[in-house]
């Protein structure tokens, strides 16, 4: 039997969980599908159908119990009706042991209701206490088994949904973002974006999502381009890079006595290329008469080596014969490395 693996989400906008559906092959994109999780019993939807090449084989997954029936839709319709009412009742309680700074946010039922999680939000960096109410939430909700847990901002936010601070009607983590990334000031600076924190923050209060969405593509595009204060030639004269247009390919260089001009990349050139080629032009080159003098001085050898006698073939020259018409002079005799001198 090939091995299926398909993808559940739990919430319309949620991260994807991949589970083992080998026993219903004819399983398609948006059936609904009963599984176990690490939180109970769970009620989702097929969001993906992998190949089976693009599964790890080390992997292991759980299996899909069922496909879910008429009566279970109608089962979690009830749990999600009575989801608003626990968080009524929630911040009333919020209010009476006078828990400041607590937000209740909403309420997750699980497929079968053995499970009720509270999701809150707090603004206080230091942890907050909440064991007397899920104390007091686990008396009126039992047998439920009820759960406090705190979220972020960004959650909050896409769980709250509304308009996007850009304008958006939906807002993106409340449209189509599963997850959330990390963000960074530095972000905002490689695409030239106003550091003023209501240009840059989100309806959350943190740093925006779509401040990643055109971040790789800036930063490929200013590889390509000279940075800040770099002398750069430019058809028009020398001059200094005062900005650059990543979008456009170019940038903008301030020329004395002309002002700022934009160019494209092609057409400008790093002062330092210009400055090493100019060095290798006037740099000093040998002149003829010590061209001259080489040769000379080659040609001479070659005349030495033509008056030498030749041996004959077979021969080895033998460098302890004197030549002929040469001095017999013996030669001195050399001490021994590490020998003693010879008595006279």
């Amino acid at each position: 039997m090939a091995h299926i693996v398909v993808g559940v989400r739990f919430t319309r906008v949620g991260k994807v969980y991949h589970f083992d559906a080998s026993a219903f092959p004819d399983l398609r994109l948006g059936d609904a599908v009963v599984v176990e999780t690490s939180r109970g019993w769970q009620l989702g939807q097929v969001a993906q159908r992998l190949e089976e090449g693009d599964v790890p084989a080390e992997l292991e997954l759980k299996a899909i119990e069922r496909k879910a029936t008429p009566r279970d839709l109608m089962l979690r319709q009830v749990w999600q009706q009575r989801e608003q009412e626990v968080v009524s009742t929630c911040r009333a309680r919020v209010v009476a042991l006078n828990l400041t700074g607590v937000k209740i946010v909403a309420a997750e039922y699980s497929f079968d209701g053995s499970r009720l999680a509270i999701l809150f939000n707090t603004e206080a960096e230091e942890r907050v206490e909440l064991k007397s109410l899920r104390q007091d939430m686990q008396k009126v909700y039992a047998p439920s088994q009820v759960e406090i847990r705190q979220i972020g901002p960004r959650d909050v936010a896409k769980i709250l949904g509304g308009m996007g601070a850009c304008g958006l009607e939906t807002r993106c983590c409340s449209k189509f973002l599963c997850d959330f990334s990390s963000i960074s000031i530095r972000m905002a600076k490689e695409q030239g974006i106003s550091l003023t924190p209501t240009e840059i923050t989100g309806m959350c209060g943190r740093l925006r999502c779509c401040l990643i969405y055109e971040y790789d593509a800036y930063v490929a595009a200013r590889q390509k381009l000279p940075k800040r204060n770099k002398r750069v030639i430019t058809p028009i004269g020398e001059g200094k890079v005062v900005d650059v247009v990543p979008l456009r390919d170019a940038v903008i260089v301030e020329i004395p006595e002309k002002g700022r001009r934009e160019f494209p990349r092609e057409d400008i050139k790093p002062a330092e290329e210009l400055e090493r080629l100019q060095q290798k032009i006037d740099s000093p080159q040998p002149t003829r008469e010590i061209v001259r003098d080489e040769v000379s001085e080659a040609e001479e050898a070659d005349a030495v080596d033509e008056e030498a006698p030749s041996l004959p073939e077979g021969a080895k020259a033998n460098r302890s014969e004197p030549r002929a018409g040469a001095p017999n002079v013996p030669r001195p005799q050399r001490r021994r490395r590490g020998g003693k001198k010879r008595r006279s």
